[in-house]
C-alpha cells in the first residue's frame, strides 16, 4: 500500500495528515504557523515536522508518493503564488521550492478552499458526485468548484472566489476587498453577526438577541432555531443572498450538488432548509436542481483534499 501526505496551511496552524492511497487517514498532527516573514522558515518547519512524524511510523520521505499542500491564496497553474497575505510571505512556488527541503519528493500546491472541495468530494459530503461546489461559511466565504471530478482553478488561480460575488450592489458598507455587497458580507459567520445587529437596529421588537453586546453567527442561528422572530429574519436575509449566489454558480457550472461547510454549517439541516427555499426560487429556469448537502470532514477537509491532489483527482 502506497502512502502520501496532505498538508493544510492556515494562518495560525499547519495541519498534516498521513494517508494510505485508499483514503485511510493513518495519523494527523499540527504545528504552529511560523514564517517570520520568510518562506524558507515556512518550508523548513513543514519539512522538519514531516520527517519527525514519518520516523514514528518507520517511514522516510522517499517512501511517499508525494505531498499535497493546501495554501491560503491563489495558486497559478504553473505553481506560482504571488502572495500569502495572512502569512506575510510573497513570491512562492511550493511545487518547485519545497522539494529541496524534502529529498526531492513530488509536491503539489492548491488553494485551500479547492483542497477542501477535493476532500469533501473524495471522502466527505460530496462523495458519489462528479460535479460539486463547496461553500465554506467561516470568517469569510470560500468556494471550490469541481466539474467531472476535476478542479476548476481558472487561468489565474482565481476560479471559485465566490465570496466576492456581488449580491447587493446597493450595500453602503465596504467589504474587506474594497467592493460593496459581496456575498461574504452576508453569508459568512462575520456577515451573519453583522446582519443580526442591523436587523435589531431596524426594529423595536423584543428579541433574545438583545442580550448580547456583540452578536456572532452562533447566537443568531441558535436563536432562530429556538423561534426568535428577529433571528429568523436575519437568517432568512442572509440565506437569500447565499441562495442568489448559488443560482449564479448553477447557471454557469451546473453542479450536481452544493456542499455547505465551515463553522456556520453546524446549524445543520435547519440552515439547509432555509437556504434551499431561496436557492430554488432563483433557479426556476432549471428543472433539475442541485442537491444541498452538509460537509462532513470538518477541519480535516483540507488535508484530505491535499492528499487527493497527489493521488489523482
Amino acid at each position: 500500500m502506497r502512502h502520501c501526505i496532505g498538508i493544510d496551511v492556515g494562518g495560525t496552524t499547519i495541519k498534516f495528515g498521513l494517508f494510505k492511497e485508499d483514503g485511510t487517514l493513518l495519523a494527523k498532527w499540527d504545528i504552529p504557523t511560523r514564517t517570520e516573514g520568510r518562506k524558507e522558515k515556512l518550508y523548513q518547519d513543514m519539512a522538519d515536522s514531516v520527517r519527525a512524524e514519518l520516523a514514528k511510523h518507520s517511514m522516510k520521505v522517499s517512501d511517499m508518493i508525494g505531498i499535497g499542500v493546501g495554501i491560503p491564496g491563489p495558486v497559478m497553474p504553473d505553481g506560482n503564488i504571488y502572495a500569502l497575505v495572512n502569512l506575510g510571505v510573497y513570491d512562492l512556488n511550493l511545487d518547485k521550492e519545497l522539494p529541496a527541503y524534502l529529498d526531492g519528493v513530488t509536491v503539489k500546491a492548491v488553494n485551500d478552499a479547492n483542497a477542501a472541495a477535493l476532500g469533501e468530494l473524495w471522502q466527505g459530503g460530496g462523495k458519489g458526485a462528479t460535479s460539486m461546489a463547496l461553500l465554506t461559511l467561516g470568517t469569510g466565504v470560500g468556494c471550490g468548484i469541481i466539474e467531472e471530478g476535476k478542479l476548476i482553478v481558472g487561468s489565474y488561480g482565481m476560479a471559485g472566489e465566490c465570496g466576492h460575488i456581488i449580491v447587493n450592489p446597493d450595500e453602503p458598507v465596504a467589504c474587506n476587498c474594497g467592493g460593496h455587497g459581496c456575498l461574504e458580507q452576508y453569508a459568512s459567520a462575520t456577515g451573519i453577526g453583522r446582519m443580526g445587529q442591523k436587523v435589531l437596529a431596524e426594529s423595536d421588537a423584543p428579541s433574545t438577541l438583545r442580550r448580547y453586546e456583540k452578536l456572532n453567527a452562533k447566537n443568531v442561528l441558535d436563536a432562530a432555531k429556538a423561534g426568535d422572530a428577529l433571528a429568523i429574519e436575519t437568517v432568512d436575509r442572509c440565506m437569500k443572498y447565499l441562495g442568489l449566489a448559488m443560482a449564479y454558480i448553477s447557471h454557469v457550472t451546473d453542479p450536481q450538488c452544493f456542499v455547505i461547510g465551515g463553522g456556520v454549517s453546524k446549524a445543520g439541516q435547519y440552515l439547509l432548509d432555509v437556504l434551499d427555499g431561496h436557492y430554488r426560487k432563483y433557479v426556476n429556469v432549471q428543472k433539475a436542481k442541485a442537491e444541498l448537502r452538509l460537509a462532513t470532514l470538518g477541519n480535516d477537509a483540507g488535508i484530505y483534499g491535499a492528499a487527493r491532489l497527489i493521488l489523482g483527482e
